[in-house]
């Protein structure tokens, strides 16, 4: 694997779209348990979906705008496959609106709605004190890899984990969507409900990892009908663990003051 970069470019497109060519063939599909071992090009091919889906989970600016002709066209290039087929549902969508309106929908699907919120370790650990520890192990491990995130956004923060993804590889690149899978089935059910486009993404990501146990849709049940775990100390509780209702900002816990607060609210001042 090839060392990975001391930092990471604003929004991190700049290498992305740097990466963005049709080459690669089709994954392999994922198996149960630890990742079957793949060929430099499956392996290529896996990091540049991972990549298009980081690109395509960010926050809608004018850059990505800009770049709709370019993420279509190589979404159509990719080789054919699940993941692929959704990328290219959800591009056909892009393409078609106003940037205005895509912006909108990106606010009201992930800033203002709990359930389809992009910080995965709200799914595991909610509203206590082991979400903190959780968002600094995983800072720890990009940090391990030789990858510094410069503070732009909570390290959990989907984008960032599918980047890390691409770069460290399929088995320890790759764990920390594992260990969230459950999160990453209760975003995609929530986007689902709603009749987001921004479903396609999430299953396309889904079906990049291993396929969801009794056990994880018991769990993923359980999880949308109660909401995650939930402290009264020192946090304001929505209630018997419930979501905030809908239309309400509501920002994930805050991680230890090393890292940077997530630009959620600052979106929503610039989408009114």
């Amino acid at each position: 694997m090839s060392p990975l970069p001391a930092t990471v470019p604003a929004a991190v497109r700049t290498r992305v779209r740097a990466a963005l060519s049709p080459r690669g063939r089709t994954p392999r599909p994922a198996r149960r348990g630890r990742p079957s071992p793949l060929t430099p090009e499956e392996t290529e091919a896996r990091a540049l979906l991972l990549r298009l889906m980081s690109l395509l989970t960010q926050y809608p600016d004018a850059e990505l705008t800009d770049a709709r002709p370019v993420i279509a066209a190589t979404v159509r290039a990719l080789a054919p496959s699940p993941a692929a087929s959704e990328l290219a549902a959800f591009t056909g969508w892009l393409a078609e609106q106003e940037p205005a309106a895509v912006e909108q929908h990106y606010v009201e699907m992930f800033d203002l709605r709990r359930r389809s919120s992009l910080y995965l370790t709200y799914y595991l650990h909610g509203d206590t004190r082991r979400r903190g520890m959780a968002l600094l192990t995983l800072a720890q491990r990009y940090r391990a890899a030789g990858w510094d995130t410069d503070g732009g956004e909570l390290p959990d923060h989907l984008p960032l984990v599918l980047e890390f993804a691409a770069l460290a590889g399929p088995r320890a690149g790759e764990a920390p969507l594992r260990q969230h899978r459950r999160g990453l089935e209760l975003i995609h059910r929530a986007l689902t409900d709603a009749e987001s486009p921004y479903r396609h993404v999430l299953a396309a990501l889904l079906s990049l990892l291993p396929p969801a146990t009794e056990a994880d849709l018991r769990a993923v049940a359980e999880l949308a009908a109660q909401g995650p775990p939930n402290e009264d100390v020192g946090l304001d509780p929505y209630g018997a663990g419930e979501f905030a209702p809908p239309g309400t900002f509501v920002p994930p816990e805050q991680a230890p003051p090393t890292l940077a607060t997530p630009p959620a609210a600052r979106r929503q001042e610039d989408c009114r």
